[in-house]
């Protein structure tokens, strides 16, 4: 299968557990992000780029789940999947929960709400992915990472990736915004562009100190681990606040 191929039409009989109640309200939410349906934009490649660095991951996604199809409109290490049927990705089961979702091992306990074979073909094993909603709480896609190893979330860890959906969320919502002629303040769009800017860096730089953990599992890399987790949320709350301070005027 050529995962970068889009599928003509869902099959809605074989994987009905993926089309919520709500599909039609949450598909009515999605229209205004329509304008973000190009995959790989580079401040969504830019962001998940450092969310896998932060989680020492190959692969870190944000999806758009259309109607027939998810869109990863930002992508760091699959490449090879730009579009893909909805059937085909754990984002369409991640958008239907309000917690983070997680399958630990892929391979030794697989989905059962998405066709199995495409993540075997690509050779995933592990997800673990955030809903993405719009204002009025409808799912509109998902902050996802994925490993070629089955692995397993800390509380912390967990914590963390739900406050850079929150930010993917806000970012979501900015990058709609401008697509349809808002304008930020300048006063205010200098400042949050530098405060957004100073975070991406610092948790850019938090990233690079993931990759130097030394192997054995001691008190203190657990202790220095944490640290990083800690102030790598404080950094994501500090984005939140200040995309919500230009959404919300």
């Amino acid at each position: 299968m050529a995962a970068e191929l889009l599928s003509l039409s869902m099959d809605t009989n074989q994987y009905p557990g993926l089309v919520p109640s709500y599909e039609h309200e949450r598909l009515a939410a999605l229209q205004p992000y329509q304008v973000l349906g190009t995959p790989g934009q580079e401040v969504f490649n830019d962001f998940v780029s450092i969310v896998a660095k932060l989680f020492d991951m190959p692969i870190a996604l944000v999806s758009l789940v259309r109607a027939d199809d998810v869109v990863f409109i930002g992508n760091e290490g699959l490449p090879e999947a730009l579009v893909v049927g909805r059937e085909d990705s754990m984002c369409s089961v991640a958008i239907l929960s309000d917690e983070l979702t997680e399958f630990r091992d892929v391979v030794a306990q697989p989905c059962d709400l998405v066709n199995p074979f495409v993540a075997q073909e690509m050779n995933l094993g592990f997800y673990a992915g955030q809903a993405l909603r719009s204002p009025e709480g409808l799912s509109l896609g998902s902050l996802c990472i994925i490993d070629h190893r089955p692995r397993q979330l800390t509380p912390l860890e967990g914590d963390l990736l739900k406050d850079l959906a929150r930010v993917a969320q806000e970012l979501l919502r900015l990058q709609a915004a401008q697509a349809t002629g808002f304008t930020v303040p300048e006063g205010l769009r200098s400042r949050v562009d530098a405060t957004v800017q100073q975070s991406l860096t610092r948790l850019g730089t938090l990233a690079a100190l993931r990759q130097l953990d030394p192997a054995p599992e001691s008190e203190d890399t657990r202790r220095y681990h944490e640290s990083r987790l800690d102030e790598a949320r404080y950094m994501a709350q500090v984005m939140h606040r200040e995309l919500l301070a230009v959404l919300d005027k």
